[in-house]
């Protein structure tokens, strides 16, 4: 299984690295987490440089695509090259799932038709402008698409997306492993609490 984090220049460390390390915390066969870019570099907003992992192109092969965000994500969506190549991303075949600003690329790419969604205060009037309802919560999933508003809301979009491609037993050994000494219980449960009810119980294995 294969989950690609588009991340993108200007991108936001907290979104694109804290899923990183939440997903990487499943160690089994098979299971792989890339950092994808459109360059073989990206700078965060805060001057952190990382290199690509993968591509676009095989981001969206991917069984799971989480869209960070960052500073120019108003950048992204306006550029013609980047958005061809992600328009081969399909929720009927793949777990799509945005964070932040990368809410406004689903919405752009019409693939929240219809489906609220959850964003950072910053992003909100752009995904509204976009013609979605923006919910007042961290996180929202409806079938195979994912959102979480603000930055450490990444912790909860990690744990649809293992909780859908290896079950809540998974997820719930991931944040536990990532969650403070002290307080790992209360950070689990938060965690489930909000991701549980937009998960399918006839799906996902307990």
């Amino acid at each position: 299984m294969h989950t690609a984090i588009l991340t993108f220049e200007g991108y936001n460390e907290l979104d694109s690295l804290i899923a990183l390390g939440v997903l990487n915390r499943v160690a089994e066969p098979g299971w792989r987490v890339s950092i994808a870019s459109p360059a073989p570099r990206v700078r965060s907003m805060n001057g952190v440089t990382i290199e690509a992992m993968v591509d676009l192109d095989e981001a969206c092969t991917a069984d799971a695509v989480i869209v960070g965000s960052g500073a120019r994500t108003r950048e992204v969506v306006e550029d013609p090259a980047v958005m061809a190549a992600l328009g081969r991303l399909d929720p009927a075949r793949q777990l799509l799932a945005a964070q932040c600003s990368g809410t406004l690329v689903l919405a752009k790419l019409g693939l929240l038709d219809g489906v609220p969604a959850c964003t950072d205060l910053t992003t909100r009037p752009w995904v509204v402008a976009a013609g979605v309802d923006v919910l007042d919560q961290p996180f929202f999933a409806r079938g195979n698409v994912a959102t979480a508003g603000g930055c450490l809301a990444s912790g909860y979009l990690a744990t649809w997306v293992i909780a859908r491609l290896r079950g809540l037993d998974a997820a719930r050994a991931a944040m536990h492993y990532v969650a403070p000494v002290g307080e790992k219980q209360e950070h689990v449960e938060r965690a489930l609490r909000n991701v549980t009810p937009y998960l399918d119980a006839a799906l996902i294995p307990s």
